[in-house]
């Protein structure tokens, strides 16, 4: 069963589970993996206040993980950094698990509540197929393709600072290659693409640099696109497959579903949202993922506070 709400609509949906078309896909970071909710999207209000996820409802966690401490996180992250600069890379982005396992029991439909108030312009999920719980909530939009018109949405977000804080030059050029990467990509869909101004996009203590883009493309072309722009440099690095590469070997963890892109299918669209903000959910323990985009100026110190941060998102929200 799953339970969402889309960015700005405070409607609670999921699907009737009725017929074997499938509206909602949970695909992983490596697209080897995926997760489909069969059936319409319907409003769900009441159901989810009779039909809620529970702690009892989750598997126990046997994953065996041991989270990364800060200084195993720091020495790796020196690692990330030589990477970096004997391949000349613009930014690599590495990510780490925070495992909360201090609870007794997560009153998980209060949990979802809260996490909804707080991220009102992000795509909001609760699910539980039986094996895979998560929760998560995140505003960058991979893609939306509308089905009259054939314009294509999407958006470079990246670099990432506490909301009262200003732009340094680490976050305006860790944004920088993220623009150009999709800006290239559209090039060779679409003749006539639309970009906006860069801006703050603000995410509950956090804010991100972005900038919008727009094009008309042909239906045709939509899977094909969105595998060129998934993973892109905001949770991946350039150049990709090389980058890909050295996340597999670096990282302590594999990314599951953190990172990788939901599906979300309508009469109207089609929505491709990036799975960031997130956390895999057991009945003792809550894995949060969390990551940032690594350059060449990166201080290792200051990354892992950006983690910390990022990971609020998720723990100051779980309801005890």
């Amino acid at each position: 069963m799953i339970y969402f709400k889309f960015p700005f609509d405070e409607t609670l949906y999921s699907t009737d589970q009725k017929q074997n078309k499938e509206s909602i896909h949970f695909h992983s970071f490596d697209v080897l993996r995926q997760i489909g909710f069969k059936g319409n999207i319907i409003e769900a209000s009441e159901q989810f206040e009779d039909n809620i996820i529970t702690s009892e409802s989750l598997l126990k966690d046997e994953s065996h993980f041991n989270a990364e401490t800060k200084d195993e996180y720091i020495n790796t992250l020196h690692k990330v950094i030589d990477v970096i600069k004997e391949n000349g890379l613009p930014k690599l982005v590495y990510s780490r698990r925070k495992i909360f396992t201090d609870f007794e029991k997560i009153d998980y439909k209060e949990s979802f509540k809260k996490l909804c108030t707080a991220y009102p312009n992000a795509f909001r999920y609760i699910f539980n197929d039986g094996q895979n719980a998560w929760m998560g909530a995140f505003s960058e939009t991979l893609g939306k393709f509308n089905k009259t018109t054939h314009e294509f949405e999407t958006m470079s977000l990246a670099g990432t600072l506490p909301v009262s804080e200003e732009w340094t030059e680490k976050e305006i050029e860790e944004q920088k290659p993220v623009t150009s990467y999709i800006k290239d990509i559209l090039a060779s869909y679409s003749e006539n693409t639309e970009q906006s101004e860069t801006y703050d996009h603000i995410s509950g203590n956090i804010k991100h640099l972005r900038t919008d883009f727009k094009a008309h493309i042909h239906p045709d072309d939509l899977d094909r696109l969105i595998h060129d722009l998934h993973p892109t440099p905001a949770v991946c690095g350039i150049p990709k497959d090389f980058c890909k590469k050295q996340i597999q070997q670096l990282e302590k963890f594999p990314r599951e579903f953190y990172a990788g892109y939901i599906k979300v299918e309508t009469d109207e669209s089609i929505m491709y949202f990036v799975n960031l903000r997130c956390a895999r959910l057991y009945q003792d323990s809550v894995h949060v993922f969390v990551g940032g985009g690594i350059t060449a100026q990166s201080n290792p110190q200051k990354e892992w506070i950006e983690t910390e941060l990022k990971s609020e998102a998720i723990l100051k929200n779980l309801v005890f």
